[in-house]
Order: C-alpha cells, then sequence, then structure tokens
C-alpha cells in the first residue's frame, strides 16, 4: 500500500494556498507522507493547455474572481483577489520547499505562510528578504535555506518535478498523487480522503 502522496503545486497559486492546511490535516490523518514537489507551472500548462489568468476570456477572468473570494471565505482566510504582488516568481519559494524537503524539514508550514502572504498581505513573496523572513518565522535558517536555495541542482529537482507531472497526466496546480491516480485541485481533497479511507484501487 502507498505509504506516501505526491504533492505538485506552485507557491504562487491561490489554490494551493486554500488547499495547504486541509490536505497536511487529512494525509496526517490516514499516516500518508506527503512528497512536496512543486512545478514549473508554466511548463505544466505547455502539456496541458492551461493558459494564465490574464490569457483568459474575460468570463472566466470574472469567474475567477468569484471562486478566490467564495472559496476564500469557506476556509476562513482573507483573500485580496487582485494583489499588487500578483503575478509573481514562485521559482524562488518553489526551491525553499525543495531544501526543505532535502533537509527532512516539513515545508508545510512556510508554503502556508508564503500564500498567506501573497494573497492575504500582499506581499511579493519573490523578494528573498521576505522569504528569509517567513522562513525565520517558521523556526528555519531563513538566509541559509534562501542562498542553498540558488544551487543549479536544487532548481533543477523543479524542473524534473515538472517533466514528472506532465508524464503523470497533472493538468495544473495543485495537484496530489496517489497510487499513480490524479486529484486536480485543493476541492478534490475530499476525494482523495475517500479513496484512502475506502481503500478502493485506483481508477486509470
Amino acid at each position: 500500500m502507498a505509504d506516501h502522496i505526491d504533492y505538485f503545486y506552485t507557491s504562487t497559486s491561490p489554490f494551493t494556498w486554500f488547499g495547504q492546511k486541509p490536505f497536511a490535516e487529512m494525509a496526517a490523518k490516514h499516516n500518508k507522507e506527503i512528497h512536496y514537489r512543486p512545478v514549473n507551472l508554466m511548463e505544466v500548462w505547455k502539456v496541458s493547455g492551461g493558459v494564465a489568468p490574464p490569457q483568459r476570456p474575460p468570463m472566466r477572468q470574472r469567474y475567477r474572481l468569484l471562486e478566490l473570494q467564495r472559496i476564500g471565505h469557506y476556509h476562513g482566510l482573507e483573500i485580496i483577489p487582485q494583489p499588487d504582488s500578483y503575478p509573481a516568481n514562485p521559482e524562488r519559494a518553489d526551491c525553499c520547499c525543495i531544501v526543505l524537503a532535502k533537509q527532512g524539514k516539513d515545508p508545510g508550514p512556510f508554503l502556508f505562510s508564503v500564500g498567506e502572504a501573497l494573497w492575504g498581505q500582499d506581499r511579493q513573496i519573490a523578494d528573498e528578504a521576505i522569504l528569509a523572513e517567513l522562513l525565520d518565522k517558521a523556526g528555519f535558517d531563513g538566509k541559509a535555506i534562501v542562498q542553498e536555495s540558488k544551487d543549479p541542482a536544487i532548481v533543477e529537482v523543479r524542473s524534473a518535478n515538472s517533466q514528472a507531472a506532465t508524464e503523470l497526466d497533472v493538468v495544473g496546480a495543485p495537484a496530489y498523487v496517489y497510487k499513480d491516480e490524479v486529484f486536480w485541485g485543493q476541492d478534490r481533497i475530499a476525494y482523495l480522503d475517500y479513496m484512502i479511507e475506502s481503500g478502493r484501487d485506483p481508477i486509470t
């Protein structure tokens, strides 16, 4: 039986922020280890056909703003639907998560704080000083982790994650993969919970 869940995400996705705590709680309930695997979402979208929000039809852009507020209310999170700091480059934050995972530490609290900084406080999460601050608050050595995140080998892990995601038919982020079955979106956590709880075979 699989003892882990592969978690494909990007730090700047508001849906990653919405789903982080519910997903971590669900995984802990079932004693499943989370493999944090941040991706370059643009590379995934090149294969899956996704496009950035500004490139979507106006009605889809308007619906997205509605959804952000609706889901935020549901999770008790105050969200700024159109922060001035978005879009932001997620690479450094993503790579900091890779460093934490490499060190055997839980990136979850830091990842949640990145989403909160961007979507709840309109802070520029591509700023290394802000990332170091968030890491420090999560109990880590912020400056050291930010520095290590620039290692080409760490950056390559993110690229490899993106390739792995497309090979698994991950459509976007966040996505949770258990026994090679993909659950795309934070609103699919309940379905993943049911799969693990019921012990059903993966659908292929």
